[in-house]
């Protein structure tokens, strides 16, 4: 072989060398601190992609990256530039979520890259133990200091063999009113990927994967503020493939693009992915907190609690001066901090009434929250107050009389819409609210996204085919179990969920002789108490209670906390059962609750769960489906006990 053929080979396997070493330059890794979860970023053709593991096994298989905008596109044609990784430690208070002291560790990478136009893109990624947060980063171009993003090519693509839990976005302008989307649609389970979902829409956050039947996954995003818009997942496409699907345009009368516009720089919001080989880092996680700060500070003192609430057993009949005396009368019984009076009370009690009852309330140390129709042009719901939160100068003029009467909170309903108007308007209600001294909760609403962190005096959306399903249809109570069975693992998981359950009425109506049949046992819905998690609670309770239902059941919902300093899930799958435990200082509520059609036997070592030993006052389900009470202590530390088909249970360690 001569010199000059050696020469070739040679600079041909060292051009090759070269190719190989920047193939690997352009892709990276960063792993969580245990090690245990993954995310490579790399190039493929000019085009970015992400992929995440756990320990080794595949959950996110090569998933495109970023998006068109009218400053450029940052889907293809990008060249790489550098990656950066760091590590980011905090620790924060955090009253209204499921822990109330959080350390977040996770390892950080900034991947930067350039499009065409030469603008710069950093995309951000942090990996805890279990959750994978990634965001946008957007640098500003010479004199362009603002851009439209017109779409998202953010993806997920799952491994063959993955099952989901997902309920569908729907359609607009369509339901009650027409008053959707409002995130009250049925869930599916262990669904195929290839399936469309009900209306062609695609599906809401959050979205729960069951990945090879080995690891799960819950997808979501959190940091939406008013400086974006709230996306959803596509429909399943070829490669098993969920992307970021933008509003419908059609949405709230064609009111508002449905794409973002962002000022330059600009942070976009996070998308989040939970991993785990079980259940527990789903039910447990805070990424949507971890990842975002307030916006502002509290302005007043916030006090989460309990409520009565007239309406769900009543109806609107009920929003009577007379009725809401009862109620609030009824609160006091109970201990409770609130009472809230639901639509219809501008015209069936008025004004003036109004703040007779806010005062009235106030002697009996019980705080009044109010109903609000959001609407000003975006759906034909006729239920009043209308037209007071629409418009900044109405709302202030609205708060600032809020203010003077008393009134502590505001439920404001029928929203429609995930456009960046619409989240512009929960952004302006909260702010308001906060300068007036009012906490909000949100009613035929989007998910929030991280908001209990961002907006100090948020205190909880709907957001879920909730409690006035109940009373609506016999359908929703035949698989009330089910549902409650899927929520700690899905929508109660990201955020706070304002459901107004905990129905004690064997019937839904006044005199609680008519209406639809509760099918759970009491012992089910005294457990819902402290699975459900929402830092002001709509108890679905009637004044009847207080003499119609054992007085143990009546000291519990008395005594039950709404806020918590810890989360631990011990055992569950989601629509079928789900046992897990809240602590609130230094007492553990452990509880169940079943949705199976046959009894379950359950079995808990406390000591092993990281539960304390020593007396447990348990309310558990009788053979004949009536609750129980009993004050032991368990054996050898072993909780033994069983849950009856629509049954539950409730255990004070």
């Amino acid at each position: 072989m001569t010199s000059d053929i050696m020469k070739r080979i040679f600079s041909s396997v060292l051009a090759l060398g070269v190719a190989f070493s920047l193939l690997a330059s352009n892709e990276a890794v960063v792993t969580g601190p245990d090690g245990r979860l993954a995310v490579t970023v790399g190039l493929e053709s000019g085009k970015p992609y992400y992929s995440v593991s756990y320990d080794g096994q595949a959950v996110l298989v090569n998933s495109p990256l970023g998006f068109s905008s009218s400053h450029g596109d940052y889907t293809g044609g990008m060249t790489f530039v550098s990656q950066n990784q760091d590590k980011v430690r905090r620790s924060y208070v955090q009253d209204r979520i499921k822990k109330s002291f959080v350390e977040y560790e996770a390892n950080r990478m900034i991947y930067s890259v350039d499009n065409a136009d030469g603008h710069r893109l950093d995309i951000e990624f942090r990996v805890s133990d279990n959750d994978v947060a990634f965001r946008y980063v957007m640098k500003a171009w010479r004199s362009t200091y603002s851009a439209v993003i017109l779409s998202e090519a953010t993806g997920f693509a799952f491994p063959d063999g993955t099952t989901t839990f997902l309920t569908p976005q729907s359609l607009p302008m369509i339901g009650f009113a027409r008053t959707k989307p409002s995130y009250e649609e049925v869930y599916c389970y262990d669904g195929q990927m290839d399936v469309k979902s009900q209306y062609g829409c695609g599906y809401t956050f959050p979205a729960l994967f069951h990945v090879a039947g080995d690891k799960w996954a819950l997808v979501s995003e959190t940091g939406v503020t008013s400086q974006y818009v709230a996306s959803h997942l596509s429909d399943c496409t070829d490669g098993n493939l969920y992307t970021i699907e933008f509003p419908d345009q059609r949405e709230i009368n064609g009111w508002g693009s449905r794409g973002a516009v962002v000022g330059l720089p600009a942070e976009l919001p996070w998308r989040t992915v939970t991993v785990g080989d079980n259940l527990a880092p789903i039910v447990e996680t805070t990424v949507a907190f971890d990842v975002v700060d307030p916006l502002y500070e509290r302005g007043f003192e916030l006090r989460p609690g309990r409520s009565t609430w007239s309406w769900i057993m009543w109806g609107d009949g009920a929003t009577i001066y007379e009725d809401q005396v009862r109620y609030i009368d009824f609160a006091s019984a109970m201990g409770y901090e609130y009472c809230l009076i639901d639509a219809l009370w501008d015209v069936q009690i008025g004004r003036d009434r109004i703040e007779e009852l806010v005062e009235y309330a106030r002697s009996k140390n019980v705080g009044i929250f109010l109903w609000y129709n959001s609407n000003g042009s975006w759906n034909d719901a006729p239920q009043g107050p209308r037209n007071c939160f629409s418009t900044s100068i109405a709302r202030k003029k609205e708060m600032k009389w809020l203010q003077e009467i008393g009134v502590k909170g505001l439920k404001v309903d029928f929203f429609g819409s995930d456009k960046q108007s619409m989240i512009q308007l929960y952004e302006d209600i909260l702010s308001d609210a906060n300068e007036y001294g009012m906490m909000v909760i949100f009613h035929g609403c989007t998910i929030p996204r991280g908001w209990e962190r961002l907006y100090p005096n948020y205190v909880g959306s709907e957001a879920v085919l909730a409690s006035e399903n109940l009373m609506f249809g016999q359908r929703a109570n035949d698989d009330e179990a089910k549902s409650a069975c899927t929520h700690p693992f899905i929508r109660n998981a990201s955020g706070a969920m304002e459901f107004g359950g905990s129905a004690l009425n064997k019937r839904w109506s006044r005199d609680n002789q008519h209406g639809n049949y509760r099918r759970t046992t009491d012992a089910f819905e005294l457990a819902t108490a402290v699975i459900f998690q929402n830092p002001v609670q709509n108890f679905a309770l009637a004044p009847n209670n207080l003499y119609d239902v054992p007085a143990f059941e009546i000291s519990f919902m008395k005594n039950v906390p709404t806020t918590w300093d810890d989360v631990k899930f011990i055992d569950g799958y989601p629509g079928k059962f789900c046992i897990m435990a809240r602590r609130h200082g230094s007492r553990w509520y452990l509880c169940g609750i079943n949705a199976e059609k046959t009894p379950m036997k359950v079995e808990i070592d406390l000591a092993a769960v990281g539960l304390p030993l020593g007396e447990c006052h348990l309310i558990s389900d009788g053979k004949d489906r009536n609750a129980l009470e009993q004050t032991f202590v368990p054996k050898n530390g072993i909780l033994k006990l069983e849950m009856q088909p629509d049954g539950g249970f409730v255990a004070e360690l």
